[in-house]
This record gives structure tokens, sequence and C-alpha cells, in this order.
């Protein structure tokens, strides 16, 4: 199947920006150069396009494939608070992140509340859970008991799927640097939760958290990551694992991008994303 060009970040022009009573969660840029002309942070892309960025208006500036930055235009982001995120195309990877010494840390002071506060840790966690969880009162259980549940219900959920796309299912199973060795659809809900993960890990930093600080998944590398990543799951990674042996055969990354890229804006996951994380963290 051919997929239509679609992307997740429109491409950036003069009047995208909004007024500077507004603060912009992030922008995204790829195959060009961000550098400071006059104390102005400008972006030229690959067609000699130049376009000056407001930095104090924005949160965050990831950087897709293709892009270069200068160390002005590095100390001027950090003196705006703006940060940097080094990311692959459309943030489904995510790379590396520059916190400046200036950077408001607010969202993480409550985070930080909240994760190391053993009562209000379960509260965000049953949060959480109840995005997925339907019809069981959560009030009175465990964090043990609930990640139970959740696992009942993973389970239950993939065969359900088998079932409706008739399609083989012999259970979940990735070994690390062993990618080849699953099945189709266990490479495909890898290669799925790994773009969802760059998603996620953006959509966190955006927002002033942190994605090392968790609620459910304790001692991983990306706590946050994961727990937001599960509310998800089951419409883009899970159901399109499921349909594709049906529906397409191609094993080219770009035919994978182009599926789970078209699943994201049939859901309007970004904009779902930034309220859940809100309503979490309230």
């Amino acid at each position: 199947m051919i997929f239509t060009k679609q992307r997740l970040f429109i491409k950036v022009d003069h009047n995208f920006f909004p007024q500077v009573k507004d603060r912009f969660p992030l922008i995204y840029l790829e195959r060009g150069r961000l550098e400071v002309d006059d104390s102005s942070v400008k972006w030229i892309d690959c067609n000699c396009n130049v376009i000056h960025i407001p930095a104090a208006t924005i949160s965050a500036i990831f950087l897709g494939p293709g892009t270069s930055v200068t160390h002005e235009a590095c100390k001027v982001l950090a003196s705006c608070n703006c940060n940097l995120c080094w990311v692959g195309e459309d943030c489904l990877h995510s790379i590396a992140v520059s916190v400046s010494p200036t950077h408001d840390s607010r969202g993480m002071q409550k985070q930080c509340a909240y994760a190391f506060h053993a009562k209000k840790s379960l509260e965000v966690a049953r949060k959480l859970f109840a995005y997925r969880i339907k019809d069981v009162d959560l009030s009175g259980k465990s964090l043990q008991e609930l990640m139970g549940l959740e696992g009942s219900r993973v389970k239950e959920l993939y065969r359900l799927k088998a079932l409706q796309y008739d399609v083989p299912w012999h259970g979940r199973s990735y070994v690390p640097g062993k990618y080849s060795k699953s099945d189709v659809i266990n490479r495909r809900l890898t290669q799925f939760n790994s773009f969802l993960y760059g998603l996620v890990t953006s959509t966190i930093i955006s927002m002033g958290y942190s994605p090392y600080i968790g609620f459910i998944h304790k001692g991983s590398p990306l706590p946050l990551t994961y727990d937001l990543a599960d509310l998800y799951k089951e419409n883009l990674c899970i159901d399109l694992a499921f349909s594709w042996p049906v529906k397409y055969c191609s094993e080219e990354r770009r035919t994978i991008v182009s599926a789970f890229i078209e699943r994201c804006i049939e859901t309007d996951v970004l904009n779902t994303m930034q309220k859940d994380l809100a309503y979490i963290m309230e």
C-alpha cells in the first residue's frame, strides 16, 4: 500500500508564531541551520529561506535530521529558557536534551513532590490506570494489584486482536539486540512502541517535566515516558501491529513510519498527550 506523505509537524513559516503573551510548547525543525544574527535567533532552511525565531515565546526547539546549531544560538536560547532537543524525524526518536541553567523547574518540582511521596505517587498511578481499566473501583488497590489488573487486561487485548484480524499469536516476545528473531507482529509492536516513546518523551520535555521520574515504571530508563505511553498503545501500536500482516507486507521503514504517522494524525494524539499530562499532574 502506498501512503501519502503526511507529517506530524507542519512546516515553520513567518506566520506560524503566536503573540508574545502566549508561549508555544515546542517547534520542530529539520534540514537547516539555527544561528544568531544581531542577537536574534534565525532559522535558515535547506531552500535558503530565513525565518526569525521568537525564542522567548517557545518552551523547546526540537532539531530533526540535517540540522546544525551555532554556539551563540545555544547561548541565546538558554538565556530565554528555551530547551534544545535532538530528535529523529517527526520526533519519533529522542536522542538528547539540553537543559539550561535558567530552566523553569516548577513542573519538575511538582513532579518530584508527587513521585517521592508514597500516597501522592499512588494517587497519580491510579489516575493513569483509570484511563485503561474501566468499571473497576481502583481506590483501594495497591500498585501491585493495579499492575496485575493491567497485565491481565493487556494479555486479553492481545488475544482479542489476534481473533479480530485472524492472525497467529503466541505471546509478547522481544529480546534486546535480537529483533529479527521475533515474529512479524512482535517486530511491529517493538517498532511502533519505539516511535511512541519518542513522541511521548518530546511532549513531556516540552511541558517542563522530566521523563526520568515516573509513578508506575520504577527504575527503567524513561519511567514517565513508559507511564504515559501505555495510555495510547492500544490504538496506536497494538491495533496497528495486529492489522499490519493483513493490510500490508512491506518491510521498508518509510512505509512503516508513514503508517504510524497516519494513525497519529487520525487520533490527534499530540494534543491528547498534552491534555492528559496536564490532567495527571494536577
